[in-house]
């Protein structure tokens, strides 16, 4: 386990969706944090923050 895991893990983040967003670094783990103490469910952060990817523009 990395610590980008750990962090989202000790947020509240369950443990595979903690490892699936931790391996993607194009999320900013400081605004998922965010998000989540401010009343976001992980799931609902991790949409809101998903990247784009070039094929959706």
């Amino acid at each position: 386990m990395n610590w980008r895991q750990l962090e989202l893990e000790q947020c509240g983040f369950p443990a595979q969706l903690a490892a699936r967003v931790a391996r993607d670094e194009r999320y900013d783990l400081h605004q998922l944090i965010e998000l989540v103490q401010q009343g976001c469910s992980p799931a609902l952060a991790v949409r809101i923050l998903s990247p784009i990817e070039a094929s959706d523009v």
